[in-house]
């Protein structure tokens, strides 16, 4: 039985003892997210660019590194969000016992589950700043306009931290996270918009990708840092908030059996 109002701002201390342990390490932490869609920025606007012209995307004409470059952010968010709340608060969880030493103190486990989703969120939105700021330099994306998005990365932090999160609470052990990856997060990058518009897919496959979390938060990121979308972007945030409050729900309910258990 989820206990809402066992909530309350106390998440914050879990929230910053996530901080200070990252800090040890922040520079190792963002190395990956932050290169590695400059490998993917680089070595596709390489081998990409005298093969593609343009891309027609929302009504323009783009190079096809101006088309993945934003995409890349949105991915970025998901990676670090799912990431932190599947292996990172398993380790947490079951190998380091952190969640037993926090339940004995006032904390709730309810408190706990928040602050987890919510740090996952703060590192996604970290990550994602990092990477525009990079893109920006190259002049990938707009700034500083495309710094606005920050609100919409933190959301898009929340939807994937809590879908992590409630993997979390259901998955036996550890190397289970494979299942949940090659299924589910490795074909929403690949069929989200991600690297081609998903008009260019078949029509009954369309409507399947545009229900993809992440398909909305790439339209989203699209649009703040090159102006051009083609999903509205209200159905958009729309969609991310409610899924970010339906899987938050269901974080709270698999994660406080698997606790108790």
């Amino acid at each position: 039985m989820i206990r809402l109002n066992a909530i309350s701002w106390r998440f914050r201390k879990v929230w910053k003892r996530n901080l200070l342990t990252v800090r040890e390490t922040w520079k190792i932490n963002f190395i990956t997210p932050l290169l590695e869609p400059l490998f993917y920025v680089f070595a596709f606007g390489l081998g990409f660019s005298g093969m593609i012209e343009v891309i027609r995307y929302g009504g323009a004409e783009l190079s096809y590194v101006q088309f993945i470059a934003p995409a890349l952010v949105g991915t970025a968010v998901m990676y670090n969000a799912f990431f932190e709340t599947t292996y990172s608060s398993f380790v947490r969880m079951y190998y380091q016992k952190t969640y037993d030493g926090i339940l004995a103190t006032p904390l709730s486990m309810e408190e706990i589950i928040i602050a987890e989703i919510v740090w996952s969120a703060t590192r996604a939105t970290v990550a994602a700043l990092l990477i525009m700021t990079v893109l920006g330099i190259f002049g990938f994306v707009s700034l500083p306009f495309a710094y606005l998005l920050t609100p919409v990365a933190f959301l898009g932090g929340l939807a994937f931290g809590a879908l992590g999160l409630f993997i979390t609470g259901i998955v036996p052990s550890i190397e289970m996270f494979n299942l949940p990856f090659f299924l589910f997060v490795t074909p929403m990058f690949l069929f989200s918009g991600t690297f081609f518009p998903i008009s260019n897919l078949p029509g009954w496959v369309t409507p399947v990708a545009r229900a993809l979390p992440l398909h909305n938060l790439v339209e989203l990121t699209r649009f703040f840092c090159i102006r051009h979308h083609e999903t509205p972007l209200l159905f958009s945030l729309i969609y991310l908030f409610c899924f970010t409050i339906v899987f938050t729900l269901l974080a709270l309910v698999t994660m406080r059996r698997r606790l108790i258990k």
